[in-house]
């Protein structure tokens, strides 16, 4: 008879934000690299608020504008750039639906609500239906309803997300926590912390993070 093994606790920060397509890529690749260790830890995540645009207006801005005007990329640049992100993320099971039209947008409503989908252990579902809604789904994710129709799907409360939304009592909370990494000098995103010892930059090859993994593992308490 095999003897269970304990797992080793595994505590993932990650800086990010819903509108960041190497946020959810990143995020899959980590999955990518734990699969291939299943039995090794138990992983609880913890996201944390990064705004790519916190001046983004509430109209938002037509992203291959906005990526011109932020970033001085060339159209075909961009596209290339789109192209790429589609392939990958059909690799590793997402869809980036690119469209015609496209805009980017705010997203601190939807950091607030993430602050309390974590407070109610629901803050990855809600982060991931984010990602879909944004990428894959052609929603506004600025937009309360939008916001509560996904927390609602990740089994939240409706009418609480919404009063949460509407009365924005998270505001002060999540712009001190965005206040905070960037002293910690995050500037971009995403932005990977295991067990509060090694961080990871950007959205890294699965080995990579195989890795890290490999050498927390190694470096364990007995």
């Amino acid at each position: 008879m095999t003897q269970a093994v304990d797992k080793q606790a595994l505590q993932v920060d990650i800086v990010s934000d819903v509108v960041c397509p190497w946020c959810i890529i990143g995020y899959k690749q980590l999955e990518k690299a734990l699969a291939t260790m299943p039995e090794r830890f138990d992983v609880e995540y913890r996201w944390h608020p990064f705004e790519l645009n916190p001046h983004m207006p509430a109209e938002g801005q037509d992203l291959r504008e906005h990526v011109a005007q932020k970033y001085g990329t060339t159209p075909e640049a961009s596209r290339a750039a789109r192209s790429r992100l589609t392939t990958l993320g059909d690799s590793l099971g997402f869809t980036f639906d690119y469209f015609d039209g496209m805009r980017m947008v705010n997203t601190f409503r939807a950091h607030q609500l993430l602050y309390w989908a974590g407070l109610q252990g629901r803050q990855t579902a809600l982060k991931l239906a984010l990602f879909e809604a944004f990428f894959s789904h052609r929603e506004d994710v600025s937009q309360i309803p939008v916001l509560v129709a996904a927390a609602e799907r990740v089994g939240l409360a409706r009418d609480e997300a919404t009063a949460i939304l509407e009365d924005a009592r998270f505001a002060d909370t999540v712009r001190a926590e965005q206040a905070m990494w960037l002293d910690r000098e995050v500037h971009a995103v995403p932005m990977f912390y295991f067990n509060e010892r090694y961080s990871v930059p950007g959205a890294q090859e699965a080995d990579t993070f195989v890795r890290v993994l490999d050498r927390l593992a190694e470096r364990s308490p007995a």
